[in-house]
């Protein structure tokens, strides 16, 4: 599996944790959007696209089914949220 593009979008809001949206590509043919990065307490993580149930309950919509892609995944997301922030504050 190549993850050959990712896309950071920076959330401009100051209140609450979500800082970033992310968009993956993967192996050139298939896209996964709105993959949110959050930060509490100095640290960061991801959270895969998700959909909220009728009891109000959240389920992701895609996610990795083992733990290496999704260290792989969280990984290159984070690294790329890491450089556009320095980006901007260039």
């Amino acid at each position: 599996m190549e993850i050959g593009d990712v896309r950071i979008r920076l959330v401009q809001r100051a209140e609450g944790i979500l800082r970033a949206v992310a968009s993956i590509t993967i192996d050139g043919c298939f896209v996964v959007h709105d993959i949110k990065i959050f930060e509490r307490d100095g640290e960061c993580f991801i959270a895969m696209p998700s959909r909220k149930t009728p009891d109000g309950e959240y389920k992701d919509i895609a996610h990795p089914i083992n733990t290496e892609t999704r260290e792989r995944i969280r990984d290159l997301i984070l690294r790329q949220y890491e450089t556009v922030k320095a980006e901007q504050a260039e």
